[in-house]
């Protein structure tokens, strides 16, 4: 017995743990959405290349373009032109479109477009750590400036994320000569980042330009500069001006490097303007949208991968386990009498479509009539087959005359009668019959009573769309369910009917 028990024990925490695990997973590691009205962000971005060819010669425009290894990923990408070629290519790690035409003249206009959002599923790929590099040279007083910043900024500086931090603050200090010197006069955010490239490079730390577009409606918005460099574990984000470390979570990295965004060919007088536009669509929609775009496991194996037709079917079966847990605590726990335990869960099924007013009054009349023809049959003293084929064919008598009348009568709700298992009216009507020879028709009324209140709030519960939603998306719930069943399966206490009446008994003592 000890054993039986110690295995029960552990098969019930294998289930529980391996539900939870399972569904832990699919929230936390897959970003599956736990609410169906759970919305997330859709980003739209507009990038329009204006510029004047010259006439006569080909025409070639470069423009780099987001990467696809970030953490957004991109639902639709397009490239709009008339009469140009367009092709795709890697670059030192960034892509880039070129536009080409053999003849253009006067104004062009190109469009990039691109639909992106979070990603679901799975991690971002993370760009390679950039290779040791050798310090840029300088010449004369330039040299004697950097070597000036660099000595304190060494003595203030433990590792390379602080070395990065007090070389970004005292290059943004302009009261300093030597800053001055070697920007020359211009106190952008680009030649502060080359002056902060420079100082890095005399201290063998690799730095990167990283130009990004923030995530929110905007027109005419201009790329904003970070810098990156890597520890040898991670990659470190700082905003060359203000020295913020840590890019927001609603920048988007363009391209990295030095490299201008658009690069001309046979044009002149380059621009370009960026247009960002946000909606909303539903987070499970937009989920599956991202598994077709990278083809992650997000849903690729569960439930949403079958059939529409399916998965309407899948989705009331597998509300089922959820009824039989309401039977399971109603009789267990509680003490409620019901036919059985899938009788109430199949009665709850059809109430799905008659609702619950209409069903349990039809299915109260149907039984009521069908009881009656039992108690007749029963004194002619019929075999049970030939009494079961008896009551089948009344019951499917009373389905089409009720129906027949409710349509007359103009209540159509009354039609989804039809919709009740007749072979499970019959056996109720069978079974309540029996009930009523062998312990009399007071409890086979509670039986009735029962079955109905048992039906009733299991299909309150099975109906609940955000319960449907969750356990459908969620299947790992039920291992969860079986545990608990494990567990009641042992279940030897009082019921809450039996601790009632033996109350009433000790205060009758």
């Amino acid at each position: 017995m000890q054993s039986i028990n110690t295995h029960l024990k552990i098969l019930i925490a294998l289930m529980v743990s391996l539900g939870l695990l399972i569904t832990g997973y699919q929230i936390y590691v897959l970003d599956i959405p736990v609410r169906e009205d759970e919305t997330d962000d859709i980003w739209s971005l507009d990038a329009k290349v204006e510029f004047r060819a010259n006439s006569g010669v080909p025409v070639k425009a470069q423009l780099f373009i987001p990467p696809l290894n970030q953490e957004f990923v991109s639902l639709n990408e397009s490239f709009i032109s008339n009469n140009y070629g367009v092709s795709v290519n890697q670059q030192n790690g960034n892509r880039r479109v070129t536009w080409s035409a053999r003849r253009a003249s006067g104004s062009q206009a190109l469009y990039y477009r691109m639909v992106l959002t979070k990603r679901y599923g799975t991690e971002p790929v993370e760009a390679r750590p950039p290779a040791p590099r050798q310090p840029i040279e300088l010449s004369g007083a330039e040299q004697v400036a950097a070597d000036a910043l660099i000595n304190p900024i060494r003595q203030h500086s433990a590792d390379i994320e602080t070395f990065i931090s007090e070389t970004i603050r005292r290059v943004n200090d302009i009261t300093d000569d030597n800053v001055r010197l070697l920007l020359d006069g211009q106190a952008t955010p680009l030649n502060k980042a080359r002056v902060i490239d420079v100082l890095l490079s005399n201290a063998r730390i690799p730095l990167e330009l990283v130009h990004t577009i923030r995530l929110e409606p905007s027109t005419n918005q201009e790329p904003e500069l970070w810098l990156r460099s890597h520890n040898g574990e991670r990659w470190l984000y700082f905003h060359p001006e203000t020295g913020q470390q840590g890019i927001p979570d609603n920048r988007l990295v363009w391209w990295t490097g030095n490299l201008p965004l658009l690069q001309l060919e046979g044009g002149r007088t380059g621009n370009v303007s960026f247009t960002i536009n946000n909606s909303e669509m539903n987070a499970l929609r937009l989920a599956r949208m991202t598994t077709e775009a990278t083809t992650s496991p997000l849903l690729e194996y569960s439930l949403y991968g079958l059939p529409l037709q399916a998965q309407q079917v899948y989705q009331v079966m597998i509300m089922i386990p959820i009824g039989v847990l309401v039977i399971l605590v109603l009789r267990n726990l509680i003490g409620i009498q019901t036919l059985g335990t899938f009788t109430p869960v199949l009665i709850a099924l059809a109430f799905r479509e008659t609702q619950v007013g209409w069903g349990i009054m039809l299915f109260t009349l149907i039984t009521a009539l069908g009881l009656s023809l039992r108690s007749y049959l029963e004194h002619l003293k019929l075999q049970m087959l030939p009494r079961l084929s008896i009551v089948l064919t009344f019951v499917v008598i009373i389905i089409a005359v009720i129906s027949l009348f409710s349509h007359k009568l103009g209540i159509e709700r009354a039609l989804s009668v039809s919709l009740f298992p007749m072979v499970i009216l019959t056996m109720t009507i069978e079974r309540l019959s029996i009930n009523w020879e062998e312990r009399g028709g007071g409890h086979s009324f509670k039986v009735a009573v029962g079955t109905l209140i048992a039906a009733t709030l299991s299909h309150m519960l099975m109906t609940i769309p955000e319960l449907t939603y969750f356990v459908f998306t969620f299947p790992g719930v039920l291992l969860v369910l079986v545990g608990f069943m494990l567990a009641m399966g042992r279940y030897r206490g009082y019921r809450l009917t039996e601790l009632m009446r033996f109350k009433a008994l000790t205060k009758q003592g």
